[in-house]
């Protein structure tokens, strides 16, 4: 196969370019600007281009298929070449579903929750021996990629609800048709590309018939919105799983969590991941692997990357990163950490960063998200709202909109630091939220100021 990348330097994109070359396809690639971790990724595996830009020559004739990023634009110089000679174009899920349609697809969707849930299902898998390809949002510990596809009879997607490119405009998990399929929860987001609420629900309706006939679906029950769809959507021709929270305690900031009759202590906390842990717990279930295995499995999970990654850990505070941006995955990670530490003070650090959080029209949707922690801030940078074009966002709309008392609402780098300095750390839970970077603050280094991360 002689397959050719039109944004070889995208975060996943660059990760299906280096799996399919070690699968032994010719692959090439081109890119406007390639950033790390990509760019040396690529170098070491020979795939970084030699110049950067767009250059029609790079298609011709010779190419099985073009796969288009997201990032992409509709008058991309190659990307017209390869209309103009009929070469078949994949988005990247087209292109998922084209190498794994003679495998059993296992697919993750909602609004939060499916890079853990993917995460803990490969996790598992590995653990008990199971050879299975995959494609996730973030880097896991002992996997070196995020996507891989090999020859594997299985394959474990994130599906992510965001348009799959700037010709194909559909959700990227409605190209997917899994055999087992997971559903963790609905809370809108993403405004920008799903402007009402009620569009936004369809789009998991249309992934639900999108399952193959005869399939299973694992969904929340907890998730009111979520029941209601599946039990209008599709009745006739699945196999359901409801999920609720397992039978769990909770003591000295440990918990234990019993599956199918098997105790086991975890890493990882907090109601969403218990609901997590079940969702994978069926799918693995479905895929052969026993309450033994999956326990013993599951209790060595760390989690995914900024997933309520430990940062840092003295004897009477904590630090964790949290990847939490939208309302729903805020309050979640706040309940847990509350939940979790209920004699500590909880402080907790948000930053405004995407187009959703940083709209006027949906501050509301945050009431109450901040609501269990003790000492509260609320960061934006004014650069990223420059960078997304977006009009100014005033102090008073987020205060009313998180209707939290005493929260603090900062704009400015320098009082950030300031007021992140003057808290009183002792005997305290500190959680930083974030799918941006603080406008440059290093949070892991001043968390590691006070201590070591604990193994």
């Amino acid at each position: 196969m002689n397959i050719h990348f039109i944004s070889i330097g995208g975060s996943v994109m660059h990760q299906l370019a280096i799996a399919l070359k070690r699968k032994g396809y010719q692959v090439t690639g081109s890119d406007d600007e390639i950033f790390e971790p990509a760019k040396t990724a690529l170098a070491t595996e020979g795939l970084l281009p030699k110049e950067t830009g767009w250059f029609p020559g790079n298609i011709h004739p010779g190419l099985d298929a073009v796969i288009l990023g997201m990032h992409a634009k509709g008058d991309n110089p190659e990307l017209l070449r390869a209309q103009e000679l009929g070469l078949p174009i994949y988005s990247f899920p087209e292109y998922i579903f084209k190498e794994s349609r003679e495998k059993t697809r296992v697919v993750v969707g909602g609004s939060h929750g499916k890079t853990t849930t993917t995460s803990m299902i490969m996790h598992v898998l590995r653990e008990a021996g199971q050879a299975f390809d995959y494609l996730v949002g973030a880097r896991l510990q002992g996997f070196d990629q995020s996507v891989n596809i090999t020859d594997a009879p299985v394959i474990v997607c994130e599906g992510d609800e965001y348009p799959a490119s700037v010709v194909e405009k559909r959700p990227k998990f409605h190209f997917l048709f899994p055999h087992i399929a997971v559903l963790t929860g609905i809370a809108w987001d993403h405004i920008n590309v799903f402007p009402t609420f009620d569009f936004y629900l369809e789009q998991f309706a249309i992934f639900i018939r999108m399952i193959e006939k005869g399939g299973h679906l694992m969904y929340n029950e907890t998730d009111a919105t979520l029941k209601e769809l599946v039990e209008k959507t599709r009745r006739d021709d699945l196999q359901y799983h409801p999920y609720q929270v397992p039978q769990h305690t909770i003591s000295n900031g440990l918990t234990n969590v019993t599956i199918d009759g098997v105790e086991t202590e975890l890493k990882v906390f907090g109601a969403h991941n218990l609901l997590n842990m079940q969702a994978a717990w069926l799918v693995c279930k479905e895929l052969g692997v026993d309450a033994s295995t999956f326990a013993k499995a599951i209790g060595t999970f760390t989690g995914a990357a900024k997933r309520l990654e430990l940062l840092a850990k003295t004897e009477s505070t904590v630090f964790y990163r949290d990847f939490a941006h939208a309302p729903s995955k805020v309050k979640a990670t706040i309940e847990a950490a509350r939940a979790q530490f209920p004699g500590k003070k909880l402080i907790g650090i948000l930053e405004l960063h995407t187009y959703s959080s940083l709209n006027e029209a949906f501050m509301q949707e945050y009431r109450s998200a901040l609501e269990k922690a003790d000492e509260a801030a609320v960061f934006y940078s004014k650069h990223a709202l420059e960078l997304k074009r977006m009009p100014e966002l005033k102090k008073e709309v987020v205060l009313a909109g998180f209707a939290k008392a005493g929260l603090e609402v900062i704009n400015d780098r320098q009082h950030l630091e300031s007021w992140i300095r003057s808290r009183d750390f002792a005997d305290a839970v500190v959680l930083f939220m974030s799918s941006g970077n603080y406008d440059g603050f290093d949070i892991a280094a001043f968390a590691a100021s006070f201590g070591p991360k604990a193994e």
